[in-house]
């Protein structure tokens, strides 16, 4: 197989010259987007518009430069994205596009259209075969995406819980799969959870949008539904394992106290927190340094 080409410029600009937008579009340029015919044909830049309230997505103006550069080449450009299969503000196109909107993205300032690929509740979708596909035989993904006649992947990198990052693999791969799509990618693997360690402040239930988490208030432990959890492991992100490993630590050490939720004299939110005499407390900030845990906080309560 033939080696890839790499493109990539530095981000050195030229007050009131050459910005980025414009040395993207050089780049471009250079990686032959030139070569694709796009006379009159419908072409789909598959991007993420970013969840309200975080900043870690590709800013407008760079999907502008590339929008620009398929108009010149006379292609019919659309930015594109695929719902989420979790709780959030992209979960539906109406959130989808109102959370893109927030972030940036208009027709006005990216010079385009934009469409979520599979429809208002993520169910327009086209069963695409997998062959030789282990886990997954047909791929649903997004028809908006099908239906295009170009497909150019604007990719931003991100942390990944599993494997390291996400790169251009995961904006298509996944991002181009339906809610019905996701679900299928995700679903070779569910999680378990050791009652042992669960200590019932239900986070991880807040994190499922499956009712694939069952909380049972007699024993106050948590347990998965396997026939609604899809294994997408949002609740393995929510766990709290920090204060299960300071609890263990705790335990092994033989130091008093004993986990105990937040206060709310501390806080509103759910949380766990660990408990023990004022007398101790320069014990377990030499106790905290030496196992490398972390402490969001610690205080003195006075009932």
């Amino acid at each position: 197989m033939e080696k890839a080409k790499v493109y990539f410029s530095d981000f050195r600009t030229i007050a009131f010259g050459m910005g980025l937008p414009q040395k993207l579009k050089k780049l471009i340029t250079a990686a032959g987007i030139g070569d694709l015919e796009m006379e009159g044909k419908f072409v789909a830049i598959k991007m993420h518009f970013g969840e309200l309230g975080n900043v870690s997505y590709l800013r407008p103006n760079y999907a502008r430069a590339v929008v620009d550069v398929v108009k010149e080449l006379g292609g019919h450009p659309f930015l594109t994205d695929c719902n989420t299969m979790y709780p959030g503000s992209r979960k539906n196109a109406l959130e989808h596009l109102a959370c893109a909107w927030e972030n940036g993205f208009t027709p006005m300032t990216v010079g385009c259209p934009l469409l979520i690929a599979d429809g208002l509740k993520g169910t327009d979708d086209v069963s695409v075969p997998v062959p030789g596909g282990e886990y997954v035989k047909e791929a649903k993904i997004g028809r908006a995406v099908m239906d295009a006649d170009v497909f150019i992947s604007l990719t931003h990198f991100k942390g990944h819980e599993m494997t390291g990052f996400g790169g251009a693999i995961k904006n298509i791969g996944m991002g181009c799969g339906s809610r019905a799509g996701k679900k299928d990618q995700h679903s070779s693997g569910k999680p378990q959870i050791d009652p042992a360690l669960c200590r019932g402040c239900k986070k991880c239930q807040r994190e499922c949008a499956n009712q694939g988490l069952v909380f049972n208030e007699a024993t106050r432990k948590m347990s998965v539904d396997p026939s609604h959890c899809v294994g997408c492991g949002r609740c393995l992100g929510a766990c709290n394992f920090d204060a299960i490993a300071f609890e263990k630590a705790c335990k092994e050490t033989g130091r008093s106290g004993r986990m105990i939720p937040v206060p709310r004299e501390l806080s509103a939110g759910c949380g766990l927190a660990w408990c023990t005499v004022p007398a101790d407390r320069a014990d377990m900030e030499t106790f905290l340094k030496e196992c490398s845990i972390e402490c969001e906080d610690m205080a003195e309560l006075l009932y």
